[in-house]
């Protein structure tokens, strides 16, 4: 037996366990699309950050901030297996390299796409980023609604939770923090 049969398995065992029946018309591929669906989600785990990132250095002299603001993500909570939802602000002031602005995105998603607490994502995108780019600064901003809060717990809708990531000159410059904030919460204009 493989992985995705044995899976198909333990998802039509959880709906015998939940009361359903796993034969029922409406169910019959459920047990198949939850497989494929979890191994979409969670298809961060056999991917390399640092593999994607070095595929698109390049040499520069640009020694100014750049930013990638408004990164929509989709994740899922490791304590729940329910959804977070939320957008990434990515920046960094590159020393010598910059990468390939697609490539921003797809680190976001490489950490988004396991089970995740959103601090521990914020920090792994903002490292990925400082040690392979070696920017001399790094600075990641998420915003994210965690459903496992909402659907269930205390069932507060709309709260959203805030992580921050500062490295390098971020963190120790207050000029270089400010011009950062200042930019990922200038409202993007309605004809952009």
């Amino acid at each position: 037996m493989d992985k995705e049969q044995e899976f198909e398995q333990l998802v039509s065992r959880m709906l015998e366990l939940l009361g359903e029946d796993p034969d029922r018309e409406g169910l019959q591929k459920t047990p198949h699309r939850v497989a494929k669906a979890l191994e979409f989600l969670t298809e961060g785990y056999h991917q390399d950050p640092k593999e994607i990132l070095n595929q698109a250095l390049f040499t520069t002299s640009n020694d100014e901030m750049v930013l990638v603001r408004d990164i929509e993500f989709y994740s899922m909570c490791e304590h729940h297996m329910l959804p977070i939802i939320g957008r990434a602000h990515v920046a960094y002031i590159p020393d010598g390299k910059v990468v390939g602005l697609s490539k921003i995105p797809r680190i976001v998603n490489v950490y988004a796409r396991r089970l995740q607490i959103q601090e521990q994502m914020t920090e792994q995108i903002a490292d990925a980023i400082l040690e392979t780019i070696k920017p001399k600064g790094v600075a990641v901003v998420v915003h994210a609604r965690h459903m496992c809060m909402e659907m269930r717990g205390v069932q507060k809708i709309n709260s959203t939770t805030v992580s921050s990531a500062l490295r390098g000159l971020f963190k120790s410059d207050e000029r270089t923090r400010n011009e950062f904030y200042n930019l990922i919460n200038t409202p993007t204009p309605s004809n952009f």
